[in-house]
């Protein structure tokens, strides 16, 4: 009986410090070239105003978000060019129509849109991993977590600069 009291009191512990120490506050966006989307009459309208569209699908809670934020802004501040590629976050927890649309379900993803529709994106050199899911064809589907790497490789092709298979 002592021993199920000190388990008990221990995971309410650790669960009320869990709480206290996870951020959930809104992760902020640095740059002015990444779309905060609101609803999916906005995403859908953003869909349609570029030829490619990075989207990375977010909570404010997950801390590799967190981590993953300032370089997804530094992708956007580098290589976003009206009407051929833009960049958009959406938040989960506040837009989640769009997000089980595509079937997201872990954040980070990242999905890569053109003219409108997701599709794959051939990166040279880029192999399967639990972060990369590939086509049938070899091309990258999305990329979950924050993977840097991947991500940068995916948005250097899409801007143009970066090696095409």
């Amino acid at each position: 009986m002592e021993t199920s009291f000190y388990l008990v009191t221990i995971f309410i512990v650790l669960w009320i410090l869990k709480r206290l120490f996870t951020p959930t506050t809104p992760i902020p966006e640095t740059s002015g070239k990444v779309y905060k989307i609101a609803n999916a009459a906005e995403f859908d309208a953003l869909l349609s105003s570029a030829k490619h569209v990075v989207v990375d699908f977010y909570a404010d809670w997950c801390p590799p978000c967190r981590v993953i934020a300032p370089h997804f802004s530094g992708l956007a501040d580098k290589h976003s060019s009206d009407g051929q590629l833009a960049f958009a976050k959406v938040n989960v927890d506040h837009v989640d129509n769009i997000a089980s649309r595509y079937g997201v379900s872990a954040m980070p993803t990242f999905l890569f849109f053109e003219n409108g529709a997701p599709k794959g994106v051939a990166v040279q050199g880029m192999t399967a991993r639990p972060s990369v899911p590939l086509t049938g064809d070899g091309l990258v589907e999305r990329v979950r977590g924050a993977d840097r790497a991947a991500l940068k490789a995916v948005v250097e092709v899409l801007a143009g600069k970066g090696g095409r298979e």
